[in-house]
């Protein structure tokens, strides 16, 4: 292939969408966007299999995580667009490389809108028993379509709302906690260090299955780039995002694992039953801790379904406007891409009545697809950076204004732990599987890719 195509940048892809969000909006977005379901109930699993040391492998995916978003922070302040990453490793590395990224990430996001989706209809179920699961899935389905059918300001609304929920539910839970391990939170006596005795009560094997069950809690922080392109600085507010994306995430996350730990022996049922989040409060002795709880996992839910409608949207769009999918899905009407947003709203609710029909072996295959999917970006998202920063100090150097850290050695560093990671879930029998299937979805997109881009080039 000539060399001319890998240089050509891709074509512009946000010109005709909206700039809507407010500084407020993609503040809160950050803020919000690293609190997840994942991090309230997914990490009761990663708590019984390691023990204390969970804040051990949160500390290290976090240290990851946080690299990662300070690549993608460089080039997206560098180069603001709606497809993100995807645009910049088709700028880095060719049209294929975009190509793989941005619809390998595009199936991620629709089949999760279908499982938080799932999620939410459950909790609500379990307030009004006897309604249908299908029927409310349905409902949050056609709202948040419609939100994000709606001005782009919508969508800022909604997230700006959840966001400031979850936030003031996290942070009201450390505050407490912190109090209860001091020892001056009334009606409760301090553990001490009572439940961090054995700290690799699992050993190392506890350890692993801790570690690569956090590394997937952190997905949805890409989220915020995507944002910036359409927000009235995309600049500052990729820079602002990343800039603040260590102390979020070592707060959030580090801290919860750490509170709940040292409040909660590590081996407790009510951990991996009620939810970590859950026993904790049950532990402090406070009163419908676990009604409570479920309003915030709601809410969780529900903010990562509006988020990944539009996530999916953006990147949906962003492809097909450097032609690489269906025109159709980049019709833009108010300054939103209303077709993208149809597609993939109705990619989700498919992947529910997969669910329903066939749990067993096609949804189970999808979700085994997507499974390492996070990975997969994160590599494309380091290789492009270290490509780009090259061409940016040669011909762009105003353009830095969110710079690597340590650059090349961290970004090789980084490139190192996500191999790691790799190895470890080859390792692992429940992990394995996922591994290959999104392998080899990630392989067939590549070689379409590469097929289109090589015809690309001979026109």
């Amino acid at each position: 292939m000539p060399s001319s195509t890998v240089e050509t940048p891709p074509k512009a892809d946000d010109v005709s969408l909206s700039h809507g969000l407010k500084q407020r909006h993609l503040s809160m977005i950050a803020l919000g966007g690293v609190i997840g379901a994942g991090l309230f109930v997914g990490s009761g699993a990663g708590i019984a299999a390691a023990g204390p040391s969970i804040v051990l492998a949160y500390t290290l995916s976090g240290l990851l995580v946080m690299l990662v978003m300070r690549m993608l922070g460089e080039m997206s302040a560098a180069y603001p667009s709606s497809g993100s990453f995807s645009a910049h490793a088709e700028r880095a590395i060719g049209p294929w490389a975009g190509f793989t990224a941005g619809w390998s990430f595009w199936v991620l996001l629709c089949t999760a809108v279908g499982l938080e989706g799932i999620g939410a209809a459950k909790i609500v179920t379990g307030w009004l028993p006897g309604t249908p699961e299908w029927a409310w899935v349905a409902l949050f389905m056609v709202v948040f379509c419609g939100t994000n059918l709606a001005a782009v300001k919508n969508f800022g609304e909604f997230e700006f709302w959840f966001a400031a929920l979850k936030v003031g539910a996290i942070t009201l839970f450390l505050g407490l906690g912190v109090l209860a391990i001091a020892g001056v939170l009334p009606g409760t006596d301090s553990p001490g260090a009572s439940h961090l005795g054995d700290f690799l009560p699992n050993g190392g094997e506890g350890l692993v299955i801790g570690l690569l069950a956090s590394v997937f809690a952190y997905g949805g922080l890409e989220t915020v780039t995507i944002a910036a392109a359409e927000s009235e600085n995309p600049v500052k507010g990729v820079a602002s995002a990343v800039r603040t994306a260590m102390w979020r995430i070592a707060l959030f996350y580090i801290g919860s694992m750490a509170v709940i730990v040292t409040l909660v022996p590590w081996d407790s049922p009510a951990v991996v039953e009620d939810g970590p989040y859950v026993a904790a409060l049950d532990r402090l002795g406070i009163e419908g801790a676990g009604q409570v709880m479920n309003v915030v996992v709601l809410v969780a839910l529900l903010s990562a379904m509006n988020a990944n409608i539009y996530g999916a949207s953006r990147i949906g769009y962003s492809l097909v406007q450097r032609g690489q999918g269906p025109k159709a899905l980049g019709r833009v009407s108010g300054g939103v891409p209303r077709i993208a947003v149809l597609a993939s709203s109705v990619f989700g609710f498919l992947c529910v009545l997969l669910s329903y029909w066939r749990p067993d072996d096609v949804f189970s295959w999808l979700l085994n697809m997507i499974g390492a999917v996070i990975l997969v970006v994160w590599i494309f998202i380091a290789v492009s950076q270290l490509r780009l920063r090259r061409r940016l100090e040669r011909e762009a150097p105003e353009k830095l204004v969110v710079r690597m850290w340590a650059f090349p050695w961290l970004t090789w560093v980084a490139l190192a732990g996500m191999a790691a990671v790799f190895v470890l879930m080859a390792r692992e029998p429940g992990t394995r599987v996922q591994l290959y299937s999104t392998g080899a979805m990630t392989l067939a997109l590549a070689a379409v890719g590469y097929a289109w881009q090589r015809a690309r080039a001979r026109s």
